[in-house]
């Protein structure tokens, strides 16, 4: 009776409301309810039948599953429970016009010039801050942030599977940093003196204009290769492809360390191919991989330090039997990714016996190894030595990170970690004088001795990357006190670089730093270990502190190590502002650690290369963390 006594008016405008009620809640039921569950339920194989990009393959999926020999339980370890996650920096922009895209874009979207344009100028020193709005400054401006919220687990879209071109265009690109832009230009300034004086060879002499070899494999271009893409730069990239695709060939009878060319070698590129997609750089991974193998061929599984990929034998050092316990256990990442992608299990079969012989072993103290274990008998030598500078360094830092790749399933990695680093806390941790710097020294036979390798300079970044995954919140603290350490071997110095080992005084003394540096100690050779806690520190706390820390270390690199006709050389004398002396060396991590750590670090942007999808080698090339 109601609707006849409504006039035709009113009787029209009550229909049209209903109609564009019902109408709205389809859409919204279409684009919101059902095909959302379809996306975030299909699986693997399903996500990686996206359309392929031209020319290159996108990555295999997983063959093999990840580790599932323990169970959640974690025993002795009642602390390790994962823990609030920190929370993410905020995200902040720089320049509009600094954009960096996936060089797998650039096909089909408006190539980079005005960033090219805008990296090739000149970076300087000393150049004044600026005071343009929103854009990070040369000396680290404050910039309005962004003010989201969202975790980063929640944002990833993974590298190793490119999407569609259309589905990226939808996205805002993400625009880099000035302090980025910089790095930009020291890599290509490096890179110019590269293809200039040493193409295709091991690394690079800029100031005779030459080169040297160690294997003959072209290794500053294969550690590089991951870090042009990371930086958007297409055209180097494609012209190193096209060397590793006609140029590159294992089939030569040359010795290569088995460690040196996992981490660098096999590590790069299987790198470049998760984040390429590209199907050669993963055959020419199986090949190297291959090759290795014969270094396990021992009476004691533990594999020799030298191969020749040639002839497909393997041997110790001239000198000794003996293997050193950071090489025989800082390969495991790269063979054990290999085998995933493969689906062949012996390269992880091997490097996983490694790892269950040296968890049983005696010679320990605390969780801390000896540096050297022997190829016949399988046991620890040089006894009562521990250190976690050259020659046990990465042993601690593979504990970690194979635990992490595994998908934390596999927990003796986890127990022999833990007690590694109470081993630390109780038997190398010590206080310097005057300013009470927090240091990890060396112990030799009951006898502390107050030296630290730069190399030590890992551990605060690793420590912190533990406490992101859920370990005890007293590893960050740990961090922290370490890498402000790790930064004074820097400031403290004379040119601003640290040198290669420092000794710290434990009593104060009139007219003396913390740090005290010997003669044939000062040298410089562009390490990353600092470089590359800096990034985790930033990138799991947003205190912009380390990047302004960052950016005093890329300045001084410019200013004591930056040859004017191309590339970087390391130094002798990192006392001598006036002539650091160089050596006529650049080595190929500056090219696959160092900047490309400073890039990341000088980025806001928690997903590029996103550390709950990746975990890092030891020389910086990024591997996907195992998905169940």
């Amino acid at each position: 009776k109601k609707w006849k006594q409504l006039s035709r008016l009113q009787r029209s405008v009550i229909l049209f409301l209903f109609t564009f009620l019902a109408v709205c809640g389809v859409i919204s039921y279409t684009s919101m309810g059902e095909p959302w569950k379809s996306l975030t339920n299909k699986s693997l194989d399903d996500q990686r039948t996206e359309p392929e990009i031209p020319r290159l393959k996108l990555a295999n999926p997983a063959v093999l599953p990840a580790p599932q020999k323990a169970d959640a339980n974690l025993g002795d370890y009642p602390e390790l429970s994962p823990q609030k996650p920190p929370k993410p920096p905020h995200i902040r922009r720089g320049p509009s016009n600094f954009q960096i895209k996936p060089p797998w874009r650039d096909g089909r979207l408006k190539a980079q010039r005005d960033t090219s344009r805008a990296v090739e100028e000149p970076v300087r020193a000393d150049k004044e801050e600026k005071t343009e709005k929103s854009v990070i400054s040369w000396r680290g401006a404050v910039i309005e942030p962004d003010q989201s919220t969202e975790p980063s687990s929640s944002k990833i879209k993974e590298l190793e599977k490119p999407s569609s071109v259309e589905a990226e265009d939808q996205k805002e690109p993400v625009p880099i940093t000035e302090r980025q832009a910089a790095v930009i230009e020291a890599f290509r300034h490096a890179w110019k003196g590269y293809k200039d004086f040493a193409w295709g060879h091991d690394e690079l002499k800029p100031l005779s204009k030459s080169y040297s070899e160690w294997f003959g494999l072209g290794l500053t271009l294969i550690d590089a290769l991951d870090t042009m893409w990371i930086l958007g730069l297409k055209e180097e990239f494609e012209e190193a492809r096209k060397w590793v695709a006609n140029d590159l060939v294992f089939d030569k009878n040359v010795d290569v360390n088995l460690f040196e060319s996992t981490i660098r070698i096999l590590g790069g590129l299987l790198s470049t191919y998760h984040l390429s997609g590209d199907s050669l750089f993963l055959e020419k991974a199986k090949d190297i991989g291959n090759r290795l193998m014969p270094a396990f061929k021992t009476p004691s599984k533990i594999p020799y330090s030298d191969v020749n990929i040639g002839r497909g034998t393997a041997h110790p050092p001239r000198w000794t039997s003996d293997s050193t316990v950071a090489e025989v256990t800082s390969i495991q990442l790269e063979f054990r990714e290999l085998s995933r992608l493969t689906g062949d299990d012996k390269f992880q079969k091997a490097v996983d016996e490694v790892m269950k012989h040296v968890h049983t072993l005696s010679g320990k103290n605390d969780g801390l190894v000896p540096m050297f274990i022997n190829t016949n008998s399988g046991q620890f030598t040089h006894l009562g030595v521990y250190t976690l500078g050259a020659r046990a360094d990465s042993y601690y830092e593979y504990l970690l990170k194979q635990w992490i790749q595994g998908g934390k399933k596999e927990n003796e990695l986890l127990e022999d970690y833990m007690r590694a680093i109470e081993g630390v806390k109780k038997h190398l941790l010590q206080r310097s004088q005057p300013k009470k710097l927090t240091f990890i020294g060396e112990l030799a036979h009951g006898h502390f001795s107050a030296k630290m390798d730069h190399l030590v300079c890992f551990l605060p970044g690793t420590l912190a990357l533990g406490a992101h995954n859920g370990l005890t919140a007293d590893h960050m603290k740990l961090a922290e006190a370490l890498i402000e350490t790790c930064y004074q071997m820097y400031a403290q110095v004379e040119t601003g670089l640290s040198p290669e080992i420092v000794h710290f005084n434990l009593h104060a003394q009139k007219g003396h730093k913390d740090v005290e540096i010997k003669p044939a100690d000062r040298h410089n050779l562009l390490r990353p270990e600092t470089v590359e806690s800096l990034f985790y520190m930033y990138r799991f706390t947003g205190d912009k502190k380390y990047q302004d820390w960052g950016w005093e270390i890329l300045q001084n690199f410019n200013k004591y190590t930056r040859v004017p006709t191309g590339g970087y050389t390391s130094i002798n004398n990192v006392q001598n502002p006036s002539n650091p002396e160089p050596r006529d060396k650049m080595e190929s991590f500056f090219l696959g650690e160092t900047l490309k750590y400073m890039f990341l670090l000088f980025s806001d942007d928690i997903d590029l290369i996103n550390l709950d999808k990746y975990v890092f080698n030891t020389e910086a090339h990024p591997l996907p963390i195992w998905v169940p």
